[in-house]
C-alpha cells in the first residue's frame, strides 16, 4: 500500500495580511516556517517515509517542503516542482485586500469569487505588476497557457495532467509521496482522490501546515485518510 501526504503551505505574508496571492511569489510568515517545521516533526512521530516529493515553483510551497523534510530527516528525498501545482491563479484579484474588496464589490459578489466551483474573477491584464506573463519561471510554457484568471474548476483541469503523468504512477509503483502546494491546487486533488461533488468540494477547507496522508491500494482506492496534528 502506498501514502500520499499533502500539505498546504505554511502562513505566507499575503494570508496574514488578507490579501489574495494566487500566483504571486510571497514568503512564508515566522509563523508559516513554524507551521512548516511543525508538519515535518509530526511526520516524523509518524514515522512516514517518502521515496518521491513534488512542489510547485512558487517559494512559500518550495520552502514549506525543506522545512518538513529536513524536520523529518528526509531533506534528501528526490524532488520535482512543476507549475501545475501553483495555487490557483486568482486573476485581478490578486494582490488585493480581501476585505476592501468585499467592500468595493459587496461580500456576495466576493463569495462567489472565491468559492464557486466555476465562476470566473476578473482576468489579470498582462500590464499589471503581479502578471506572470514575463516570469523566467514560466518561460518554457506558451505564453497563452499562463492563466490569466481560474476558478476551482479551471485549476483542476491544470493539475490533473500532472497527477496522471507522475503522482498516479508513482503510487502504482508503491512508492510514498508527499506533495507540499496550495490551498486550491490541494482541494482540486482531494476533489479528485474522494470524488467529491462540485458542491460539497467548496466546503472543503485545507488548514496551513496540517499534513493529510491518504492509503492507497494497488487500484488507486482510498482505504484510509487521516489528518496529522498536536
Amino acid at each position: 500500500m502506498s501514502k500520499l501526504v499533502l500539505i498546504r503551505h505554511g502562513q505566507s505574508e499575503w494570508n496574514l495580511e488578507n490579501k489574495f496571492t494566487g500566483w504571486v511569489d510571497v514568503n512564508l510568515s515566522d509563523q508559516g516556517v513554524k507551521e512548516a517545521k511543525n508538519a515535518g516533526k509530526l511526520i516524523k512521530e509518524h514515522g512516514l517515509e517518502f521515496d518521491q516529493a513534488y512542489t510547485s515553483v512558487l517559494t512559500r510551497a518550495i520552502k514549506t517542503l525543506h522545512y518538513a523534510l529536513a524536520e523529518s530527516d528526509q531533506l534528501w528525498v528526490p524532488e520535482t516542482k512543476s507549475w501545475r501545482l501553483n495555487e490557483r491563479h486568482y486573476g485581478g484579484l490578486q494582490g488585493l485586500n480581501k476585505q476592501d474588496t468585499a467592500d468595493k464589490y459587496g461580500d456576495d459578489q466576493v463569495h462567489i469569487w472565491r468559492r464557486s466551483y466555476d465562476v470566473l474573477p476578473p482576468k489579470l491584464e498582462d500590464d499589471s505588476e503581479f502578471s506572470q506573463v514575463h516570469d523566467r519561471r514560466y518561460a518554457d510554457l506558451d505564453p497563452n497557457i499562463i492563466p490569466r484568471t481560474e476558478n476551482l474548476k479551471v485549476c483542476l483541469e491544470r493539475v490533473m495532467p500532472f497527477w496522471e503523468d507522475h503522482i498516479a504512477p508513482d503510487l502504482l509503483a508503491g512508492k510514498n509521496v508527499i506533495i507540499a502546494a496550495h490551498g486550491n491546487s490541494l482541494r482540486a486533488l482531494t476533489k479528485y482522490i474522494e470524488n467529491i461533488s462540485d458542491a460539497d468540494i467548496m466546503d472543503v477547507e485545507m488548514k496551513t501546515g496540517e499534513p493529510v496522508v491518504y492509503t492507497f491500494d494497488d487500484q488507486l482506492k482510498v482505504t484510509n485518510k487521516e489528518k496529522l496534528d498536536d
